[in-house]
């Protein structure tokens, strides 16, 4: 009986001090996550490339024959328009996350018009007021709706020989993630 009792209490004590642990731990994880950490590179709207090693953020590409970038958004205001011209990269793709990291959506290359970037990502209400009178300059792009007004992309690049690292280094730093505004016309 004496045993029964004392495991009992030894397993509430450490269930016990392992809540604790969890408790007093959440606030370091929950600051490194991936969302907090492109956040970490700077201003929204703005492509971050990626080194080999973890940046001031945390940050790293993973693989040595790809290169990466990453941007925060907010469609919140506006939508925001992705635009990269595809220089001779061998393949390029492109992820979006929401918040918590989960994918929402991606693109490739081979899945792309003309093997070109150009997407629009917008809420619901942005979505249908653009797609009433589609301005010419986005006519071509994919339009991707998210009911998430935050998130972050990650665009990659394929660099499989060095022969090929200026051209992908190119196509990332010539990536645009920017709000789009659509002009449009005034009715008097």
């Amino acid at each position: 009986m004496f045993q029964v009792f004392f495991a009992v209490v030894t397993g509430l004590i450490g269930a016990a001090l392992l809540h604790l642990v969890i408790v007093l731990a959440l606030p370091d994880f929950s600051e490194r996550d991936a969302y907090t950490r492109v956040l970490a590179e700077g201003e929204i709207h703005r492509f971050y490339p990626l080194g080999e090693k973890p940046d001031a953020a945390g940050l790293s590409k993973d693989d040595p024959f790809v290169d990466m970038a990453v941007c925060a958004f907010d469609v919140s205001e506006r939508p925001v328009r992705l635009t990269a011209a595809n220089g001779g990269v061998p393949f390029w793709s492109l992820a979006i996350y929401d918040q918590s990291s989960n994918e929402m959506f991606s693109i490739n290359d081979r899945t792309s018009a003309g093997g070109v970037l150009d997407l629009v990502i917008a809420t619901p209400v942005q979505l249908t007021t653009l797609r009433k009178a589609l301005p010419p300059v986005i006519s071509q792009s994919i339009l991707f709706e998210t009911r998430q007004a935050e998130g972050y992309v990650v665009l990659r690049s394929l660099a499989p020989q060095k022969s090929f690292a200026e051209i992908a280094s190119q196509f990332l730093s010539g990536a645009i993630c920017a709000p789009f505004e659509a002009r449009s016309r005034s009715r008097f």
